[in-house]
């Protein structure tokens, strides 16, 4: 693999600010509250990214999603709603074919303190969303715009999903992402790298879990023992559902939170165990949901019942042949680059897996280095942002050159 003149032009051209365009308007982006329960503030960030997709060539679409089920804290099942997800076409009948995806939504809140981007003293860009994956929407679409002045671009088309729910599961969008994993030759996910440039590797698969415990309600005084106390039976779960822990390497089981509870003189009659589980591959997977069944029986009880709702939300991503083939190219890329690339196993989950699951392998860490996501120290480094979209912008030169073999790595994907 070479760095060839027109590469170069391409990757000069977009030097040529230091990435101060591609920095600026993620640190807007981020002032845009895109909570993933924040209706109003997604669709304020939709927009913006609409407009953004609609100066690259091809269509832009907004696609309405499905409802999702949530459990409320009173064991009843209720419709969460979400804004639209934002699909981007490009040449789609190229030769070769990139999925690119990425999520608008953050796990901050409205009601959240944490708002805005501001500079650490360090230099780090410190914020919500300036990671994870604010940044990492704009180095995409830095990149595909820095791509469409390659003389081989036509060579190449592109698939651009990006979705408002990924950070509760990507419930909705699955579909979505399942549908455009069949569609393509390589994937491209922008979720951040670690801060000092690692990508992930394999993946743990994961799963969401929430068991109603419905009981019986009762004076806690004048008819205690009529009672069968939901809040205790729950309690007894919780303790069994924590013992699956180290009964099978790589699988973990997070109890997270227990809703329930009543006035002080009354037996509690509903509770909800609400619960995640990471595993490594299918066949731990199925060792999980079999533990997690057995787990049950702690829970129950004369007069008690118990409801398990949800399950496993994204398979794991093993890193297999095709996978570590893909990893090489994009290590020889950033070699061209001065970027030295390594990767590690990881036990965080994305729409990555989702991907893989459609049988498309892909690089679900090419947003800017970072870390610390998912709390209020998140942060950024500014100069990431030029170096993860001149990667982006590399890897696609290559697709389309065919110096990375993108229907090869597809084809390898599906003989494994």
């Amino acid at each position: 693999m070479n760095l060839g003149a027109d590469d170069r032009a391409v990757l000069d051209a977009m030097a040529a600010d230091g990435g101060r365009g591609l920095v600026g308007r993620a640190v807007e982006w981020c002032a845009i509250n895109s909570g993933s329960r924040n209706l109003e503030g997604l669709e304020r960030q939709r927009a913006v990214l609409a407009q953004v997709l609609a100066q690259a060539p091809g269509e832009v679409e907004s696609l309405p999603l499905s409802p999702s089920v949530e459990i409320a804290a009173d064991g009843r099942e209720r419709p969460q709603a979400h804004t639209d997800a934002l699909r981007l076409t490009v040449r789609p009948d190229a030769p070769v074919q990139v999925v690119l995806t990425g999520h608008y939504d953050t796990v901050y809140p409205a009601e959240s303190p944490f708002q805005r981007v501001v500079d650490r003293a360090d230099g780090a860009l410190h914020g919500p969303g300036i990671a994870d994956m604010k940044g990492g929407i704009s180095v995409m679409l830095g990149a595909l715009a820095a791509f469409e002045r390659h003389p081989l671009a036509g060579r190449l088309g592109y698939r651009v999903l990006l979705s408002p729910d990924e950070e509760i599961g990507s419930l909705a969008s699955a579909p979505l992402l399942a549908e455009l994993g069949a569609q393509g030759h390589v994937g491209m996910t922008y979720e951040p790298a670690l801060a000092d440039g690692t990508l992930a590797g394999a993946r743990k698969g994961s799963g969401n879990f929430h068991v109603v415990v419905r009981g019986r309600a009762a004076h806690a005084g004048r008819d205690f023992h009529l009672g069968r106390n939901a809040v205790v039976a729950a309690a007894r779960l919780a303790e069994a559902l924590n013992a699956v822990n180290g009964g099978r390497e790589g699988v973990t089981l997070n109890v997270a939170r227990i809703d329930g509870g009543s006035p002080l003189n009354m037996v509690p009659d509903v509770a909800v165990v609400r619960f995640n589980v990471r595993f490594p591959d299918a066949e731990a997977g199925a060792w999980t949901r079999s533990a997690v069944e057995a787990a049950l029986e702690a829970g129950k009880g004369e007069g008690l019942s118990l409801d398990l709702h949800g399950g496993f939300t994204r398979p794991a991503k093993p890193f297999n042949a095709a996978q570590s083939r893909l990893f090489e190219a994009v290590r020889a890329a950033g070699r061209l680059l001065g970027q030295d690339i390594g990767w590690k196993p990881s036990g965080g989950v994305c729409e990555g897996n989702n991907l893989f699951a459609a049988g498309l392998p892909n690089v679900d860490t090419l947003g800017v280095r970072g870390g610390d996501i998912h709390s209020e120290n998140e942060y950024a480094w500014p100069e990431s942002f030029l170096e993860r979209a001149q990667l982006s912008a590399l890897i696609l030169m290559k697709l389309a050159a065919g110096e990375i073999d993108g229907p090869g790595l597809r084809a390898a994907m599906e003989n494994a």
